[in-house]
């Protein structure tokens, strides 16, 4: 496991920079929230990015974050966008990814036991995961299961 980059100091002023020059949110082909590159455009940039502990972090180009931002913007609703996706593309907050589960692949989500129930203003999660992504993140604000 990588230890986490310290965060307010170094890290925040190379976000800033590469957010000046456009290097940004590179994985998103959307071109409302980045340069929009296609996904053949990106790769060789990702395998890069991959070389160094930092450069994802900086670029706001890793995971988990990169994931849940694109389910948020195929998925998500307005208000949900507006809350977690554009903080987490503008690099204010991380977010966590939590899928593997005791009795279950964590790479086949059709075979996740847990659930979320409406409880009338509240969402009740049933279940246990074992692994976590990007939840011991100082910065974390949101998980996706």
């Amino acid at each position: 496991m990588h230890p986490q980059p310290p965060s307010g100091t170094v890290i925040d002023e190379l976000m800033a920079q590469a957010r000046a020059a456009g290097r940004w949110n590179l994985f998103l082909p959307d071109p409302t929230y980045g340069p929009g590159l296609t996904n053949p455009e990106y790769a060789p940039l990702a395998e890069l990015m991959g070389r160094s502990l930092i450069a994802p972090e900086i670029l706001t180009c890793n995971a988990p974050d990169t994931g849940n931002a694109e389910l948020l913007l195929h998925y998500g609703r307005d208000i949900q966008r507006r809350r977690w996706m554009e903080p987490l593309l503008r690099g204010e907050i991380r977010s966590a990814f939590c899928m593997t589960e005791p009795d279950a692949a964590g790479s086949d989500a059709a075979d996740m036991a847990a659930t979320a129930v409406v409880d009338r203003d509240t969402i009740v999660l049933n279940g246990h995961k074992r692994w976590s992504t990007g939840i011991g993140h100082p910065d974390c604000r949101f998980v996706i299961s």
